[in-house]
This record gives structure tokens, sequence and C-alpha cells, in this order.
């Protein structure tokens, strides 16, 4: 999980960087057309950091995870990310990824392969909610223009 958590953190340096270059009014633009805003699209992040966070620690302490399901579109909205500063999300997005690297690089080697079942998708691993994660998290910085230097996994 070390070389998992060098990846979050290299992927923290550099799409804040770029995230910062980006302006109040461009953040409230639809990143796709007929999609997310880029502050929606960073908004779903900081929920999956929130929920991802619960989940690792969770897993980590049990011999099997059983997590709700996610209910994105709801969360956006009652968190009023479009009404939020961008500089805001872009701290709190920073930072709870940093301090998940950290988390990442912790989990104790013997639960990695502990069962979460999240809603209703099969179970995966401890290890696997770990990665998809990174995963999920470098499509979304595409999605808002955050191209990623090389040696960041995709």
């Amino acid at each position: 999980m070390q070389a998992l958590s060098q990846d979050l953190l290299r992927i923290v340096e550099s799409g804040e960087a770029k995230l910062r270059q980006v302006g109040e009014p461009e953040s409230e633009k639809a990143a796709l057309p007929g999609g997310w805003s880029r502050k929606q699209l960073l908004g779903h992040l900081i929920d999956s950091a929130s929920n991802n966070h619960q989940r690792f620690v969770r897993a980590a302490t049990q011999d099997s995870l059983t997590f709700p399901g996610y209910e994105q579109n709801a969360l956006v909205q009652v968190e009023a990310v479009q009404e939020a500063a961008w500089a805001r999300l872009v701290d709190l997005w920073a930072s709870y990824n940093r301090y998940l690297a950290h988390v990442i690089a912790h989990l104790p080697p013997a639960k990695l392969e502990v069962p979460c079942t999240i809603g209703a998708s099969a179970p995966v691993t401890l290890r696997f909610l770990a990665e998809d994660y990174v995963r999920h998290m470098v499509h979304h910085l595409e999605q808002i223009g955050v191209t990623l230097q090389a040696g960041v996994p995709a």
C-alpha cells in the first residue's frame, strides 16, 4: 500500500497546482456538456474521500464490511457545492487526500483482503477499494480538465 499512498500523494501535488489555476467563474461552468460543473465534480471527489475514509478504517478493524450505497447526486445537491468557494474546495480536497494517503500507507497488510460490500454491489476487498479510489479520482480530475504528469497512475 506504500506505493499506492505515494501515487496518491503525487496525484494530489500535481492536481492541486492545476486546480488552483482554475478561476471561480470557470469552476462554475459544466465540465462536460449537460454534466456537473468543476465545483460539483470536486465536491463529488471530496464526498468520495469522506466515504472511502470510513470504509478504509472500518474494514481495517473488522473481518468484513457492509457499507451503505452512495447517493452522489443527492450529496452534491444537499451540500450546495456549486455555492462553495472554489479555493475552499481545492483546499479541502488536497488536505483530505494527503491524510488519506497516510491512512492507506498504514492499512494493516493482514486486513487488505477483508471483504467489503457497498450497497447492492458484489463484495470486493479492502485493497480493491483503495486502488479503485485512486483510479476514480484520476478519472474525475481528467473530467475537470486536470491532465496529470507522466508516472501518475490512470
